[in-house]
């Protein structure tokens, strides 16, 4: 935390980031529940997309399992929630997150990026880290990357729910005006 002409500045939040301007391009992914394909094109009326990174292993992951299930719940018809797993170690294999979906009782897309092709598109670094997409007729933008909020290990104690405010956001028309929160979690490894 540093003090700029009388404000104190506290580094993770930046606010009024130009996330808007990254396009995303369509990716194709396999759902490992399913087996079947997922792209931004399954969801050619929603608002929105959320993108979220995890692994098997990260206890962060495991922190917020319940709050993503409830994110997905809510807002499944607007803005569909989307789980990627880019991580390329053995215990996230195809086989390895299909167990630990059936464990965790997971039930929305869990898909396969083990190429690390999406990972590298979006920047991403961390488990969890979020992506909340903005659809314009079909093209898919970057309107809120980062963290899910701001209280990892205690729900009770969740300040700023960054998603959720970024996704109600969205829905209701205006600017996010929090475009980028650092993520906490657990890195990501490259192949």
């Amino acid at each position: 935390m540093r003090k700029l002409a009388g404000l104190w500045v506290i580094g993770i939040l930046l606010v009024g980031y130009t996330a808007h301007a990254q396009t995303v391009q369509d990716f194709n992914l396999v759902n490992v529940l399913t087996g079947n394909s997922v792209s931004l094109s399954t969801y050619p009326s929603c608002s929105g997309v959320v993108i979220i990174f995890t692994t098997n292993a990260c206890p962060y992951d495991e922190y917020y399992r319940a709050r993503i299930t409830k994110l997905s719940h809510d807002y499944h018809e607007k803005v569909p929630v989307l789980l990627v797993n880019s991580n390329p170690d053995p215990t996230d294999s195809n086989d390895a997150m299909v167990k630990k979906a059936q464990q965790a009782g997971i039930t929305i897309p869990y898909l396969a990026d083990k190429d690390q092709t999406l990972m590298n598109a979006l920047g991403a670094t961390k488990s969890p880290s979020v992506y909340l997409l903005k659809n314009d007729g079909g093209k898919f933008t970057i309107v809120y990357k980062g963290a899910i909020d701001d209280n990892a290990q205690v729900e009770a104690d969740v300040r700023h729910a960054y998603l959720k405010e970024a996704i109600d956001q969205l829905l209701a028309g205006q600017a996010i005006p929090t475009g980028e929160v650092r993520p906490v979690g657990c890195s990501i490894r490259k192949k």
